[in-house]
């Protein structure tokens, strides 16, 4: 093997790690972390706990964003393919998070991504035009070459979720993973309902939002919202003991793209 495809097999098995690690695995590994920074150990500090979580400090092209202006751009739709997937709830320490059966894609033009998993946070971690939403869920893909996509989509208050409801319903309390024998879930329910409406997005190059904030991640945020109650959202943070949301970072000279087809 030469080095150039030693220097490529070494670039995707790293970057999958970092997929495996937005699965959850940091929730147990690593230094201690968490979304309060009295503890010291909040989103200001994330970059001091460890060489491993130096991006959090340091990266030029970190996630979430705040979402004020974008250009229009002719980027490809977006073509969801889940199917129902075994109901998995993993409460990490960090978030509840749904793990996804293979099978289900995520097409972006030409680009074909797997379905790894969801999660939520509150308040939303992304902003438009400064306000948060109540909640924010994120569905995170990987390509063949370990790339990530991560889509999310902008709770608002309103009607209560159904989905949401069974993930909150069987959630375990502590941290722990339970297969509930005999349900399954749909992502797409957690999406905007109309196949158009999933079509039109905002799209950034980002990172992780979590340690250790690995950059090259691709952003898409869906325009169309969907809701959740206001006592789903008590229940969750709960969970999370409280907020579980990153403050935006800086956008730097990246470009914010806006697709309307």
């Amino acid at each position: 093997m030469n080095r150039k495809s030693i220097t490529k097999t070494t670039l995707v098995a790293l970057t999958l790690s970092t997929a495996l690690a937005f699965t959850g695995a940091y929730a147990t590994e690593g230094s201690h972390w968490d979304y309060n920074d009295a503890n010291l150990t909040g989103p200001s500090y994330w970059g001091d706990l460890s060489h491993d979580y130096h991006m959090c400090k340091d990266g030029y092209e970190q996630s979430p964003i705040d979402i004020s202006s974008a250009k229009d751009k002719k980027i490809g739709e977006l073509k969801f393919s889940y199917s129902g997937t075994p109901l998995s709830i993993v409460n990490n320490g960090h978030t509840l998070q749904v793990n996804y059966a293979a099978g289900s894609k995520l097409r972006i033009g030409r680009d074909v991504y797997d379905l790894l998993q969801f999660h939520f946070h509150t308040p939303s971690e992304h902003t438009v035009n400064g306000a948060a939403a109540p909640m924010e869920v994120h569905f995170v893909h990987v390509n063949k070459a370990g790339q990530l996509a991560v889509v999310g989509v902008m709770m608002d208050f309103g009607r209560a979720n159904k989905t949401l409801d069974k993930i909150l319903h069987h959630a375990p309390h502590e941290v722990a993973t339970v297969t509930v024998d005999g349900e399954s879930v749909n992502g797409r329910s957690l999406m905007p309902g109309r196949e158009d409406e999933a079509e039109k997005f905002f799209n950034y190059a980002g990172s992780l939002t979590t340690p250790p904030c690995s950059e090259g991640v691709r952003w898409f945020v869906l325009k169309k919202r969907i809701t959740v109650s206001h006592e789903q959202v008590e229940e969750f943070s709960h969970f999370v003991h409280g907020a579980n949301a990153r403050p935006v970072q800086p956008l730097n000279d990246r470009t914010i793209s806006a697709n309307d087809d």
